[in-house]
Protein backbone atom coordinates (compact mmCIF):
# COMPACT_ATOMS: atom_id res chain seq x y z
CA UNK A 1 0.00 0.00 0.00
CA UNK A 2 2.87 2.47 0.90
CA UNK A 3 4.53 1.30 -2.36
CA UNK A 4 1.54 2.33 -4.49
CA UNK A 5 1.31 5.73 -2.38
CA UNK A 6 4.72 6.59 -3.13
CA UNK A 7 4.47 5.78 -6.94
CA UNK A 8 1.35 7.74 -7.31
CA UNK A 9 2.96 10.63 -5.65
CA UNK A 10 6.77 10.76 -7.17
CA UNK A 11 6.31 9.56 -10.64
CA UNK A 12 9.66 11.57 -11.57
CA UNK A 13 11.87 9.29 -8.99
CA UNK A 14 9.94 6.14 -10.25
CA UNK A 15 11.20 6.94 -13.82
CA UNK A 16 14.67 8.14 -12.82
CA UNK A 17 14.78 4.90 -10.81
CA UNK A 18 13.71 3.07 -13.56
CA UNK A 19 16.36 4.71 -15.56
CA UNK A 20 19.37 3.98 -13.30
CA UNK A 21 18.08 0.51 -13.13
CA UNK A 22 18.19 0.48 -16.96
CA UNK A 23 21.39 1.97 -16.80
CA UNK A 24 23.14 -0.36 -14.77
CA UNK A 25 21.68 -3.25 -16.42
CA UNK A 26 23.42 -2.39 -19.77
CA UNK A 27 26.55 -1.66 -17.51
CA UNK A 28 26.36 -5.05 -16.27
CA UNK A 29 25.92 -6.70 -19.37
CA UNK A 30 28.83 -5.18 -20.53
CA UNK A 31 31.26 -5.23 -17.56
CA UNK A 32 30.71 -9.31 -17.45
CA UNK A 33 32.65 -9.52 -20.43
CA UNK A 34 36.02 -8.12 -19.30
CA UNK A 35 38.28 -9.60 -17.17
CA UNK A 36 38.73 -8.55 -13.87
CA UNK A 37 41.82 -5.79 -14.80
CA UNK A 38 39.42 -4.52 -17.31
CA UNK A 39 36.51 -3.75 -15.26
CA UNK A 40 38.84 -2.12 -12.44
CA UNK A 41 40.02 -0.17 -15.36
CA UNK A 42 37.07 0.85 -16.67
CA UNK A 43 35.81 1.82 -13.01
CA UNK A 44 38.91 3.55 -12.18
CA UNK A 45 39.21 5.46 -15.50
CA UNK A 46 35.21 6.76 -14.85
CA UNK A 47 36.03 7.93 -11.28
CA UNK A 48 39.05 9.57 -12.83
CA UNK A 49 37.10 11.61 -15.82
CA UNK A 50 33.52 12.97 -14.55
CA UNK A 51 31.05 14.21 -17.06
CA UNK A 52 29.57 17.18 -17.10
CA UNK A 53 26.09 17.80 -18.60
CA UNK A 54 24.81 15.70 -21.84
CA UNK A 55 28.69 14.80 -22.65
CA UNK A 56 29.97 11.57 -22.40
CA UNK A 57 33.98 11.15 -22.04
CA UNK A 58 36.41 8.16 -21.75
CA UNK A 59 39.95 8.16 -21.45
CA UNK A 60 42.50 6.68 -24.29
CA UNK A 61 42.54 2.88 -24.30
CA UNK A 62 39.50 2.82 -22.61
CA UNK A 63 37.58 -0.69 -24.43
CA UNK A 64 34.41 1.19 -24.32
CA UNK A 65 35.65 3.42 -27.83
CA UNK A 66 35.75 0.60 -29.46
CA UNK A 67 32.32 -0.72 -29.35
CA UNK A 68 31.77 3.39 -30.65
CA UNK A 69 32.28 4.36 -33.90
CA UNK A 70 31.98 7.94 -35.43
CA UNK A 71 32.21 9.11 -39.31
CA UNK A 72 31.88 12.70 -41.22
CA UNK A 73 28.78 12.88 -43.03
CA UNK A 74 28.83 16.15 -44.97
CA UNK A 75 25.79 17.75 -46.29
CA UNK A 76 23.90 15.70 -49.60
CA UNK A 77 21.12 16.61 -51.46
CA UNK A 78 17.81 15.50 -50.45
CA UNK A 79 15.25 12.72 -52.11
CA UNK A 80 11.81 13.34 -53.25
CA UNK A 81 10.99 9.80 -51.31
CA UNK A 82 12.59 6.64 -50.05
CA UNK A 83 15.60 4.35 -52.13
CA UNK A 84 13.75 2.87 -54.82
CA UNK A 85 14.91 -0.63 -56.50
CA UNK A 86 16.65 -0.41 -59.63
CA UNK A 87 18.62 -2.14 -62.34
CA UNK A 88 21.45 -1.97 -63.95
CA UNK A 89 21.56 -2.03 -68.07
CA UNK A 90 23.74 -1.89 -71.37
CA UNK A 91 23.04 1.38 -72.65
CA UNK A 92 21.79 0.48 -76.16
CA UNK A 93 22.67 4.07 -77.63
CA UNK A 94 26.57 2.49 -76.89
CA UNK A 95 26.34 -1.03 -77.22
CA UNK A 96 26.13 -3.31 -79.86
CA UNK A 97 24.97 -6.91 -80.47
CA UNK A 98 26.48 -8.86 -83.53
CA UNK A 99 25.21 -11.75 -85.25
CA UNK A 100 25.36 -13.27 -88.95
CA UNK A 101 22.34 -12.84 -91.42
CA UNK A 102 24.68 -15.80 -93.43
CA UNK A 103 25.45 -19.48 -92.43
CA UNK A 104 28.99 -20.55 -91.91
CA UNK A 105 31.95 -21.83 -89.88
CA UNK A 106 34.01 -19.93 -87.51
CA UNK A 107 37.86 -20.57 -88.10
CA UNK A 108 39.51 -18.30 -85.64
CA UNK A 109 38.65 -16.36 -82.84
CA UNK A 110 40.48 -13.01 -82.23
CA UNK A 111 38.73 -11.65 -79.22
CA UNK A 112 37.75 -12.82 -75.71
CA UNK A 113 35.52 -11.05 -73.10
CA UNK A 114 36.93 -8.09 -71.20
CA UNK A 115 39.05 -7.55 -74.55
CA UNK A 116 38.97 -3.61 -75.11
CA UNK A 117 38.42 -2.93 -79.35
CA UNK A 118 38.70 -0.38 -81.63
CA UNK A 119 36.23 -0.09 -84.63
CA UNK A 120 36.93 -2.51 -87.53
CA UNK A 121 39.25 -4.64 -84.85
CA UNK A 122 38.91 -8.53 -85.95
CA UNK A 123 36.92 -10.48 -83.73
CA UNK A 124 36.37 -13.58 -86.01
CA UNK A 125 37.07 -14.94 -89.02
CA UNK A 126 34.03 -17.40 -90.87
CA UNK A 127 33.90 -19.75 -93.56
CA UNK A 128 30.37 -19.49 -95.67
CA UNK A 129 29.43 -21.19 -98.26
CA UNK A 130 26.58 -18.87 -99.21
CA UNK A 131 28.69 -15.59 -98.94
CA UNK A 132 31.12 -17.25 -101.61
CA UNK A 133 28.56 -18.19 -104.07
CA UNK A 134 26.48 -14.92 -103.23
CA UNK A 135 29.94 -13.28 -104.37
CA UNK A 136 30.17 -15.66 -107.34
CA UNK A 137 27.32 -14.73 -108.43
CA UNK A 138 27.53 -11.13 -108.62
CA UNK A 139 30.58 -11.06 -110.39
CA UNK A 140 29.42 -13.55 -112.73
CA UNK A 141 26.12 -11.31 -113.51
CA UNK A 142 28.21 -8.37 -113.65
CA UNK A 143 30.89 -9.35 -116.08
CA UNK A 144 27.61 -10.78 -118.16
CA UNK A 145 26.10 -7.33 -118.14
CA UNK A 146 29.87 -5.77 -118.90
CA UNK A 147 29.59 -7.88 -122.32
CA UNK A 148 26.00 -7.42 -123.25
CA UNK A 149 26.39 -3.90 -122.66
CA UNK A 150 29.41 -3.58 -125.49
CA UNK A 151 27.17 -5.56 -128.20
CA UNK A 152 24.87 -2.63 -127.36
CA UNK A 153 27.09 -0.83 -128.08
CA UNK A 154 28.05 -2.42 -131.04
CA UNK A 155 24.76 -2.82 -132.93
CA UNK A 156 24.37 1.30 -132.19
CA UNK A 157 26.76 1.65 -134.82
CA UNK A 158 25.06 -0.61 -136.80
CA UNK A 159 21.43 0.78 -136.90
CA UNK A 160 21.78 3.98 -138.77
CA UNK A 161 23.28 2.06 -141.71
CA UNK A 162 20.83 -0.31 -141.43
CA UNK A 163 23.56 -3.16 -140.66
CA UNK A 164 21.26 -4.49 -138.68
CA UNK A 165 17.89 -5.08 -138.28
CA UNK A 166 14.72 -3.48 -136.30
CA UNK A 167 14.43 -6.95 -134.64
CA UNK A 168 18.28 -7.98 -133.79
CA UNK A 169 18.68 -4.15 -132.60
CA UNK A 170 15.56 -5.02 -129.88
CA UNK A 171 17.00 -8.50 -129.02
CA UNK A 172 20.08 -7.20 -127.95
CA UNK A 173 18.54 -4.37 -125.90
CA UNK A 174 16.09 -6.89 -124.02
CA UNK A 175 19.46 -8.81 -123.32
CA UNK A 176 21.17 -5.88 -121.60
CA UNK A 177 18.58 -5.36 -119.37
CA UNK A 178 18.28 -9.37 -118.71
CA UNK A 179 21.68 -9.08 -117.77
CA UNK A 180 21.37 -5.77 -115.73
CA UNK A 181 18.52 -7.02 -113.67
CA UNK A 182 20.59 -10.07 -112.98
CA UNK A 183 23.12 -8.57 -111.60
CA UNK A 184 21.43 -6.32 -109.50
CA UNK A 185 19.46 -9.09 -107.88
CA UNK A 186 22.77 -10.57 -107.15
CA UNK A 187 23.99 -7.74 -105.98
CA UNK A 188 20.92 -7.55 -103.69
CA UNK A 189 21.27 -11.23 -102.63
CA UNK A 190 24.59 -10.55 -101.62
CA UNK A 191 23.60 -7.03 -99.53
CA UNK A 192 20.96 -9.60 -97.64
CA UNK A 193 23.45 -12.00 -96.63
CA UNK A 194 26.19 -9.18 -95.41
CA UNK A 195 23.92 -5.95 -94.37
CA UNK A 196 27.12 -4.51 -92.67
CA UNK A 197 29.49 -4.45 -95.49
CA UNK A 198 32.17 -6.78 -94.12
CA UNK A 199 34.91 -7.72 -96.05
CA UNK A 200 34.98 -10.44 -97.85
CA UNK A 201 37.87 -12.95 -98.72
CA UNK A 202 37.52 -15.59 -101.38
CA UNK A 203 34.47 -17.09 -99.17
CA UNK A 204 35.45 -16.21 -96.00
CA UNK A 205 33.88 -13.37 -93.97
CA UNK A 206 36.17 -10.84 -91.71
CA UNK A 207 33.57 -10.18 -88.65
CA UNK A 208 34.60 -6.29 -87.26
CA UNK A 209 33.82 -4.57 -84.61
CA UNK A 210 31.46 -1.26 -85.94
CA UNK A 211 32.16 0.36 -82.49
CA UNK A 212 35.12 0.97 -79.61
CA UNK A 213 34.35 -0.30 -76.36
CA UNK A 214 34.96 -3.49 -74.55
CA UNK A 215 33.93 -6.92 -75.04
CA UNK A 216 31.56 -8.36 -72.29
CA UNK A 217 29.73 -11.46 -73.73
CA UNK A 218 31.08 -13.98 -76.41
CA UNK A 219 28.73 -16.64 -77.16
CA UNK A 220 31.42 -18.29 -80.31
CA UNK A 221 33.15 -20.72 -79.89
CA UNK A 222 35.86 -22.29 -82.56
CA UNK A 223 34.35 -24.25 -85.45
CA UNK A 224 30.97 -23.36 -84.00
CA UNK A 225 28.41 -23.39 -87.02
CA UNK A 226 26.82 -20.05 -87.12
CA UNK A 227 23.24 -18.42 -88.83
CA UNK A 228 20.45 -16.54 -89.02
CA UNK A 229 19.03 -18.70 -86.69
CA UNK A 230 21.18 -18.19 -83.62
CA UNK A 231 19.28 -16.59 -80.67
CA UNK A 232 22.19 -15.18 -78.83
CA UNK A 233 24.73 -12.60 -80.44
CA UNK A 234 28.64 -13.98 -80.85
CA UNK A 235 29.69 -10.68 -79.68
CA UNK A 236 28.72 -7.80 -77.25
CA UNK A 237 30.83 -4.79 -77.36
CA UNK A 238 29.67 -1.89 -75.19
CA UNK A 239 31.20 1.22 -73.72
CA UNK A 240 31.12 0.71 -69.71
CA UNK A 241 31.37 4.29 -69.57
CA UNK A 242 28.17 4.63 -69.77
CA UNK A 243 24.85 2.56 -68.63
CA UNK A 244 21.06 2.71 -67.73
CA UNK A 245 19.43 2.69 -64.99
CA UNK A 246 15.84 0.95 -64.98
CA UNK A 247 13.78 3.09 -61.74
CA UNK A 248 10.48 1.21 -60.65
CA UNK A 249 8.71 4.40 -60.60
CA UNK A 250 5.75 3.99 -57.72
CA UNK A 251 2.23 5.46 -59.34
CA UNK A 252 2.59 8.19 -56.66
CA UNK A 253 5.94 10.03 -57.38
CA UNK A 254 5.35 10.53 -61.44
CA UNK A 255 4.54 13.61 -60.38
CA UNK A 256 7.23 14.67 -58.06
CA UNK A 257 9.97 13.06 -61.05
CA UNK A 258 10.86 15.08 -64.14
CA UNK A 259 13.29 14.39 -67.09
CA UNK A 260 16.62 16.19 -65.74
CA UNK A 261 16.56 14.91 -62.18
CA UNK A 262 19.67 13.36 -60.63
CA UNK A 263 19.84 10.40 -58.66
CA UNK A 264 22.18 8.78 -56.50
CA UNK A 265 22.86 5.48 -56.57
CA UNK A 266 24.24 3.24 -53.75
CA UNK A 267 25.24 -0.45 -54.09
CA UNK A 268 26.19 -3.40 -52.23
CA UNK A 269 29.15 -4.28 -53.85
CA UNK A 270 30.63 -0.65 -53.47
CA UNK A 271 28.63 0.65 -49.98
CA UNK A 272 30.87 3.56 -49.03
CA UNK A 273 30.57 4.98 -52.30
CA UNK A 274 27.81 6.99 -54.33
CA UNK A 275 27.22 7.04 -57.86
CA UNK A 276 25.24 9.46 -60.12
CA UNK A 277 22.85 8.91 -63.11
CA UNK A 278 20.45 11.22 -64.95
CA UNK A 279 16.89 10.61 -65.60
CA UNK A 280 16.41 10.90 -69.57
CA UNK A 281 12.95 9.29 -70.00
CA UNK A 282 9.92 8.49 -68.61
CA UNK A 283 7.49 5.59 -68.84
CA UNK A 284 4.41 6.03 -70.35
CA UNK A 285 2.54 2.70 -69.18
CA UNK A 286 1.66 1.51 -65.75
CA UNK A 287 2.43 -2.07 -64.85
CA UNK A 288 -0.91 -3.37 -64.33
CA UNK A 289 0.66 -5.83 -61.34
CA UNK A 290 2.95 -3.72 -59.18
CA UNK A 291 1.18 -0.41 -60.25
CA UNK A 292 4.98 1.12 -60.77
CA UNK A 293 6.14 2.91 -64.18
CA UNK A 294 10.02 2.48 -65.62
CA UNK A 295 12.24 5.64 -65.26
CA UNK A 296 15.24 5.39 -67.29
CA UNK A 297 18.68 6.97 -65.99
CA UNK A 298 22.13 7.44 -67.73
CA UNK A 299 24.63 6.61 -65.36
CA UNK A 300 28.31 8.16 -65.08
CA UNK A 301 30.26 5.04 -64.90
CA UNK A 302 33.41 6.88 -65.40
CA UNK A 303 35.70 3.97 -63.00
CA UNK A 304 33.99 0.92 -64.48
CA UNK A 305 32.96 -0.03 -61.33
CA UNK A 306 28.69 -0.70 -62.08
CA UNK A 307 28.32 -4.00 -64.33
CA UNK A 308 25.16 -4.69 -66.43
CA UNK A 309 22.32 -6.51 -64.76
CA UNK A 310 23.60 -4.99 -61.30
CA UNK A 311 20.53 -4.62 -58.63
CA UNK A 312 21.18 -1.49 -56.47
CA UNK A 313 19.11 1.06 -54.45
CA UNK A 314 18.53 4.93 -56.15
CA UNK A 315 17.36 7.87 -54.58
CA UNK A 316 16.01 10.80 -56.83
CA UNK A 317 16.84 13.97 -55.50
CA UNK A 318 15.05 17.30 -55.24
CA UNK A 319 16.39 20.36 -57.23
CA UNK A 320 17.05 22.38 -54.20
CA UNK A 321 18.14 21.80 -50.38
CA UNK A 322 20.53 19.97 -48.72
CA UNK A 323 20.61 17.82 -45.69
CA UNK A 324 22.80 15.68 -43.51
CA UNK A 325 21.85 11.78 -44.11
CA UNK A 326 22.39 9.79 -40.73
CA UNK A 327 21.83 6.30 -40.17
CA UNK A 328 18.55 5.46 -37.85
CA UNK A 329 21.02 3.65 -35.37
CA UNK A 330 22.76 7.15 -34.31
CA UNK A 331 19.56 8.49 -33.33
CA UNK A 332 18.55 8.76 -29.63
CA UNK A 333 14.94 9.62 -29.08
CA UNK A 334 13.82 11.37 -26.05
CA UNK A 335 10.27 12.17 -25.51
CA UNK A 336 9.23 14.60 -28.53
CA UNK A 337 12.80 15.55 -29.13
CA UNK A 338 15.18 13.36 -31.35
CA UNK A 339 19.48 13.93 -30.40
CA UNK A 340 22.55 12.64 -32.03
CA UNK A 341 25.80 12.00 -30.31
CA UNK A 342 28.57 13.80 -31.74
CA UNK A 343 32.30 14.05 -31.32
CA UNK A 344 33.63 16.87 -29.93
CA UNK A 345 37.39 15.65 -29.48
CA UNK A 346 38.91 12.23 -29.42
CA UNK A 347 37.58 10.01 -26.55
CA UNK A 348 34.35 13.13 -25.88
CA UNK A 349 31.16 12.62 -27.30
CA UNK A 350 28.11 15.75 -26.92
CA UNK A 351 24.42 14.79 -27.17
CA UNK A 352 22.99 17.58 -29.90
CA UNK A 353 19.97 17.79 -30.16
CA UNK A 354 18.65 17.91 -33.63
CA UNK A 355 15.39 18.38 -36.25
CA UNK A 356 14.65 15.78 -38.65
CA UNK A 357 13.44 16.57 -42.36
CA UNK A 358 13.08 13.23 -43.74
CA UNK A 359 12.65 10.07 -41.60
CA UNK A 360 13.23 6.75 -44.03
CA UNK A 361 13.25 3.02 -43.41
CA UNK A 362 17.22 3.04 -42.58
CA UNK A 363 18.21 6.46 -42.68
CA UNK A 364 17.13 10.12 -41.59
CA UNK A 365 17.95 13.55 -43.04
CA UNK A 366 18.65 16.14 -40.50
CA UNK A 367 17.81 19.69 -41.17
CA UNK A 368 18.17 21.35 -38.03
CA UNK A 369 21.35 20.70 -35.52
CA UNK A 370 24.53 19.27 -38.15
CA UNK A 371 26.34 21.61 -40.40
CA UNK A 372 28.03 18.63 -42.60
CA UNK A 373 31.31 19.20 -40.55
CA UNK A 374 30.72 17.02 -37.21
CA UNK A 375 31.77 13.42 -36.57
CA UNK A 376 28.56 11.70 -36.00
CA UNK A 377 28.21 8.53 -33.70
CA UNK A 378 26.83 5.91 -35.97
CA UNK A 379 27.17 2.78 -33.94
CA UNK A 380 27.16 2.66 -29.68
CA UNK A 381 24.71 5.77 -29.60
CA UNK A 382 22.54 3.44 -26.73
CA UNK A 383 25.93 2.50 -25.15
CA UNK A 384 26.71 6.69 -24.98
CA UNK A 385 22.90 7.10 -23.74
CA UNK A 386 22.84 4.21 -21.29
CA UNK A 387 26.04 6.15 -19.98
CA UNK A 388 24.86 9.37 -19.65
CA UNK A 389 21.43 8.52 -18.19
CA UNK A 390 23.95 6.30 -15.24
CA UNK A 391 25.66 9.28 -14.80
CA UNK A 392 22.57 11.94 -14.55
CA UNK A 393 21.11 9.27 -11.99
CA UNK A 394 24.37 9.03 -9.79
CA UNK A 395 23.83 13.31 -9.47
CA UNK A 396 20.77 12.93 -8.21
Amino acid sequence: MHAVNFAKHNPIKISLIAIIIVAAGLGFIYLKGMSAEQEASVLANAEAHPVTANVVSFPEGDPRLSLIKTQLIPLTPIPVADELSARVTYDDDVTTRITTSFSGRIVELRASPGDKVKVGQVLAIIDSPDVGMALADLNKAKTDEKRKLLAVKRARELVPGEAISKRDWEGVQAEYEQARAEAARAEQRLKNLNPHNLTIDGQRVILASPIEGTVTERSATPAMEVGPALTAPLFVVTDFTKLWLNIDLPESMLGKVKVGSEVSITSEAYPNQKFSAVIVRLGQVINPNSRRANALAVINNAEGKLLPEMFVRASILQDKGEAVRVPNQALTVRGINTYVFVEKSPGSFHLQEIKLLKRGGDFSFVGQGLTGHERVVTRGALLLDAELNSQAGEKQ
